[in-house]
């Protein structure tokens, strides 16, 4: 279930890239009129899988949350994640219907799209820690009981806020990079400081990217886990890749593994972040 999930936000990334999120026109939840469109374009053709993709990924989720409900008990954690996750996933839908219906896609640079391309952004990486969650405490893992110690909740806190906020800025760079696409690495940064905000906001998230990196992996050396061990050697591997998305000119390909790391990364972070509350001394009531 996760891991089909991942792959629907990689197919929506090449939607992005390619410019193809107008390739079943302003329709929705048709594709130019149709539920199953004939002929048309190659851009309809990777908009509607995309379509297809996330219509299944919506039934599995909504399954999941079903069958939450019905096997797992009242209060289990487990149950209320799968209940987020059917939450989360419904989101997910609405915002693909408003970027198709206000027309937020192919060569679009309003600003409600780049608000939308956030919102859809931290909606994707709660679902995928939410997915995360329904498998870790559904596998019968212990949960961190409230009240939490305050200074592992507090890395906690720090460390999601500044990977959400990195992922909304790495989300806005790449749609500069897809619809003002660099012909140098100084022209993201130097040569187009005139230009249009979202170009002037390229440079923002390599910054961030790098101080949050090195927050992450201080967390990770903290956890002595597979988890921890993980998530610290993603953070060096995204590091990397996105030092190649820079100098490469952020091709597509590079984008698509860019943003798996990212999620990856995201991932091990949720699991590390819990790992941290679970191993931590508890405050008592």
């Amino acid at each position: 279930m996760l891991t089909y999930n991942v792959g629907v936000v990689l197919l929506g990334a090449v939607v992005r890239a390619t410019e193809s999120g107008a390739g079943c026109g302003s329709n929705w939840p048709t594709c130019r009129g149709s539920l199953i469109p004939t002929g048309g374009t190659v851009e309809t053709t990777i908009e509607f899988a995309h379509r297809a993709t996330s219509g299944v990924a919506l039934a599995l989720v909504a399954t999941l949350a079903v069958w939450a409900v019905r096997t797992r008990p009242r209060g289990d954690v487990a149950r209320w994640m799968a209940l987020l996750s059917g939450v989360l996933i419904f989101n997910e839908a609405l915002i693909g219907a408003a970027l198709v219906l206000f027309e937020w896609v192919a060569d679009d640079e309003s600003i409600g799209r780049v608000i939308s391309i956030v919102v859809h952004l931290v909606n994707t990486f709660l679902l995928l820690g939410s997915l995360t969650l329904t498998a870790w405490f559904g596998d019968g893992r212990p949960f961190p009981r409230r009240p939490f110690a305050t200074a592992p909740l507090r890395v906690a806190r720090v460390g999601g806020i500044a990977l959400l906020v990195v992922g909304a800025a790495g989300a806005i760079t790449a749609l500069g990079d897809t619809l003002f696409p660099p012909d140098s690495v100084g022209s993201g940064f130097l040569n187009d400081l005139g230009g249009t905000f979202i170009v002037r906001l390229r440079w923002i998230h390599p910054v961030l990217a790098v101080v949050t990196a090195g927050y992450l992996w201080w967390m990770a050396r903290k956890v002595e886990s597979a988890a921890g061990q993980w998530l610290h050697g993603l953070v060096y591997t995204q590091v990397i890749a996105g030092v190649i998305n820079i100098a490469a000119l952020a091709p597509i390909w590079m984008q698509v593994i860019h943003l798996l790391l990212a999620d990856a990364v995201w991932i091990s972070f949720v699991l590390v972040a819990t790992q941290k509350l679970v191993d931590s001394e508890r405050v008592p009531a």
